[in-house]
Parts: structure tokens; sequence; C-alpha cells
């Protein structure tokens, strides 16, 4: 008996609250960049240090959407603890390099840092990070002032987080 294809699971809407909430969030909207076929996912943190990029559930989806040639582009104030907190996300890193892009922008306190994971077609912002409360939205004027929001950091950011460190 053949099953027939199911629909993809709808992203989340509306408020999130708890650093639960928020990491199932993530693992949704990866999820949905799977389903969906994002061809672009922008992650904005101070630190990614409580994202759940040490699953294998995550990195498993990052695998699955990194298949057909994406882009995906990271930005934080800085990468230590991703490297020691998430090793099988800097594994993943290493190997897809070529479609990963990080940057470090210094130039901004990590207090003030934005919390975002955006794609064409959905974002989520955290807007209280002790809390781990946030809004995420498939609105064309939230994705927008995300967007141009991260342009913006972007603009000042430098390159970080190499894939692999080279001695001499």
């Amino acid at each position: 008996m053949a099953t027939e294809p199911r629909d993809p699971a709808p992203l989340p809407l509306g408020r999130f609250e708890g650093p639960r909430a928020f990491q199932q969030v993530v693992r949704e909207a990866l999820a949905g960049a799977v389903q969906q076929g994002w061809r672009e996912i922008v992650v904005c943190d101070a630190s990614f240090e409580d994202w759940p990029l040490h699953e294998r559930e995550v990195t498993d989806l990052l695998q699955q959407w990194s298949r057909t040639g994406r882009r995906f582009t990271m930005v934080a104030a800085g990468y230590a603890s991703v490297v020691r907190r998430h090793p099988r996300f800097v594994t993943w890193r290493q190997r897809w390099d070529h479609i990963i892009e990080c940057r470090v922008c210094r130039h901004r306190d990590p207090q003030d840092f934005p919390s975002i994971l955006w794609s064409p077609a959905w974002a989520m912002r955290r807007l209280d990070l002790v809390r781990s409360t946030g809004l995420c939205s498939s609105s064309a004027d939230r994705r927008l002032q995300m967007r141009e929001e991260l342009d913006a950091l972007l603009a000042v950011s430098g390159p970080g987080f190499p894939s692999t460190t080279l001695g001499l």
C-alpha cells in the first residue's frame, strides 16, 4: 500500500517563551527549511551558546538541507562557545565550508546583539535573551526589517570561525 506524501508541517508563528520553546523553534525551522527547500538561511547570535547546534537532530537536518547547493550565513560576536559546546555543528561546518559563510562582528556589544534565524520565507527573533522569549513570523515586513538589520551587521563584520586552522 503506497502512502501519499504529507503536507509539510507548518512553521511556528507568533510568540514563544522559554529556552525549551526557543530550541524547539530552531528545530522546527530547520525541518521547514528541508521540507520547503529554502535556498538561504542566516543565523545571528552573540555566541550561539544556547542554540541546539550540538544535537544530532539539528546537524542531521542541516545535512539534509545542504545537499542541493544552499547558502548558510552565520554572524556572531565570537565563536568560542560554538567550538566548545557544539562539536557536531563544527564537524558539519567543516564538511560544508563551501556553502557556509561565518562572520564575526566585534563592533557591537554582545548584550545588544540580535538573536535571529532568517530565511526568505520565515524568520524568528528572540526579543529577551534572558527569558528566551521571542516571535516567529512569515510576514514580509518583519522579514525585511530583520534582513536589513542583518545586512547592517554583515557590512561591519569580518571573516570568522574558519573551517580549518592551519599551523605554520
